[in-house]
């Protein structure tokens, strides 16, 4: 079990981003294509986070030309640039997935002032 431990702590990130559920997320990843690459972002709704440790990951969904898109990101892969929070939301449940039915401002996440 601590060789396990070991193993994982060396790929964990030092400075993981802080993320909570409810939150407004703006995910900055690096994608490869071909031979070029560039950081592409993706904003929206943490409605879940699972597991933890070197595991660890959080599912962020957001509509886009009227269409549900949810994407699910592990906190530590390295091709996750950065996490910025964009607004903190006040939500009394560890998984929103009630937000998939919802649509227009019922879908909205109150803000935690």
């Amino acid at each position: 079990m601590e060789l396990m431990k070991q193993f994982s702590q060396k790929y964990m990130k030092d400075n993981a981003p802080e993320v909570h559920v409810g939150d407004t997320v703006r995910v900055h990843i690096r994608v490869k294509e071909g031979s070029r690459e560039r950081i592409q972002v993706f904003e929206g709704t943490v409605i879940a986070k699972k597991h933890g440790g070197i595991e660890e990951s959080f599912t962020v969904r957001r509509i886009s030309y009227g269409v549900g898109a949810e994407k699910v990101f592990p906190l530590h892969a390295p091709t996750i640039e950065k996490v910025e929070t964009v607004r903190r939301g006040k939500v009394r449940r560890a998984k929103l997935y009630y937000l998939r039915d919802r649509v227009g401002k019922a879908a909205k996440v109150k803000e935690n002032l």
